[in-house]
């Protein structure tokens, strides 16, 4: 786990918010739920080429896996790896329920706009991830399933799904990425919860120094050196000029 001398930029945001950024290839991203009980969902693109985008059940399918955790890696597509898990203290993250909408989040918590709270509305994740990839040029059609960092979600004999609440204060994982990668966030409440009140948790981004590879354990299991072997394909071969 790198320490705090290798931090470039550090941010924290609020519950209820959204953001993106480019990440350069080597380098990471330290997420911390330093309150417990924050839930921060992730969608990730090739700024390249746009329509390259996280795809879960590749993710999942590939890794023999249902949760997320140290030592996976998340793929595109394009059957290429975006980031792998460097680091996690929790050990279990979704990658299956997506967000939650207006309507939901109006059900389960009321409605609180912007023009009655200010920045203390109820924000939704579909819409937070909607107003981030706008400004990219995106909308609906690209919307992806998404990773739910600090959220685990287990089922049962019948196939039902259920949130169970983790409060692990400090609680951190670490994304080092394989290729250059638009990371687009929200921290807004996973569409499971049963919380009656609107989830305040904030979560600390650090962005981390260092060209490193995927560490080892990321490449422990032979189907994601193949994706390895695919990103060393992609970084040799120039992007098609005009490529969305």
């Amino acid at each position: 786990m790198s320490d705090s001398t290798d931090t470039q930029y550090q941010t924290l945001l609020p519950a209820g918010s959204h953001w993106s950024l480019r990440i350069k290839s080597g380098s990471a991203l330290r997420f911390t739920d330093i309150e417990g009980g924050a839930n921060l969902g992730l969608l990730f693109y090739n700024p390249e080429n746009l329509l390259e985008r996280y795809n879960a059940p590749d993710t999942l399918k590939c890794q023999h896996t249902f949760r997320l955790t140290a030592g996976h890696c998340l793929y595109s597509d394009m059957g290429r790896i975006f980031c792998g898990i460097e680091h996690d203290t929790l050990g279990w993250h979704d990658t299956v329920c997506g967000s939650m909408n207006a309507a939901l989040s109006a059900q389960r918590f009321g409605a609180l706009s912007y023009q009655q709270a200010h920045n203390g509305r109820y924000q939704n994740g579909y819409d937070s991830f909607l107003v981030e990839l706008a400004k990219y040029g995106l909308g609906k059609r690209d919307m992806a399933a998404c990773i739910n960092l600090f959220s685990k979600v287990t089922v049962d004999n019948d196939g039902n799904l259920a949130l169970e609440p983790q409060h692990v204060p400090g609680a951190s994982v670490t994304l080092r990425f394989a290729m250059d990668t638009l990371v687009v966030m929200h921290s807004c409440p996973h569409p499971l919860t049963e919380v009656a009140d609107y989830p305040r948790a904030p979560v600390a981004v650090a962005l981390l120094a260092g060209t490193a590879p995927l560490p080892p354990h990321c490449l422990a299991q032979a189907e994601n050196q193949r994706g390895q072997a695919n990103n060393d394909l992609y970084h040799h071969i120039p992007c098609c000029p005009g490529a969305r």
